[in-house]
């Protein structure tokens, strides 16, 4: 069963992917979507303030160097908005919980020799004007600290329900689940990425994790 389980994701993978792939080949130009190359982001978006949300009035105006500032690199519990291929492809990206070492939520799924699984929890929410289709997964990779780079694994864990290998959002809807990535006993983890269209979109988020 589990075996069945895998290849039907890996499907899913490389359907996702030759799909991303042929948008490119159809379109160049929808592609480019106005941004020249690939940029990776690390700023996050600001956080709305008590008083725009509750509606209550903003208090008197602090001194300079008691306003709370926007963080300069986005961690763990901020948003990133990206940018996919084509006009009207935008998410706002949230690292909401990060799960490590992750436990396997099966004695079938298990990590390899002198390896362990981190869990990574995403919230999606479509910001953009066109419907968000992707696997997204496929677009996120975690890196350690001597800068290795792995990519996502099929596991489910116990942190919680993993995100679904086949997200369709409308305009405003939401996804939120655990993305698992394998990775050695002895790295320790650094940043995460994500990035729209099974990863080929040419902007890419990144979070801080330590």
């Amino acid at each position: 069963m589990y075996h069945r389980t895998r290849i039907r994701r890996t499907r899913i993978r490389l359907v996702a992917t030759v799909a991303a792939a042929g948008i490119c080949a159809l379109g160049l130009t929808a592609c480019d979507s106005g941004d020249s190359g690939d940029t990776v982001t690390d700023k996050p978006k600001a956080k709305a303030s008590a008083g725009a949300t509750t509606g209550e009035k903003p208090a008197a105006e602090k001194p300079a160097a008691e306003k709370s500032a926007t963080p300069d690199v986005a961690k763990v519990g901020d948003t990133i908005a990206l940018k996919g291929l084509e006009d009207g492809n935008k998410l706002d990206v949230t690292v909401v919980k990060i799960a490590d070492p992750a436990k396997s939520s099966d004695e079938f799924t298990t990590p390899g020799s002198g390896k362990r699984f981190v869990g990574v929890q995403f919230k999606l929410v479509n910001t953009g004007t066109a419907a968000y289709s992707d696997s997204p997964a496929n677009g996120a990779k975690i890196t350690d600290v001597d800068g290795q780079q792995f990519d996502s694994t099929f596991a489910d864990i116990t942190a919680g329900p993993s995100m679904s290998s086949a997200v369709r959002l409308k305009p405003g809807g939401k996804a939120l689940g655990w993305i698992v990535f394998e990775v050695p006993k002895a790295s320790k983890t650094d940043t995460v990425q994500f990035a729209m269209n099974s990863g080929m979109a040419n902007q890419t988020g990144e979070w801080k994790l330590s």
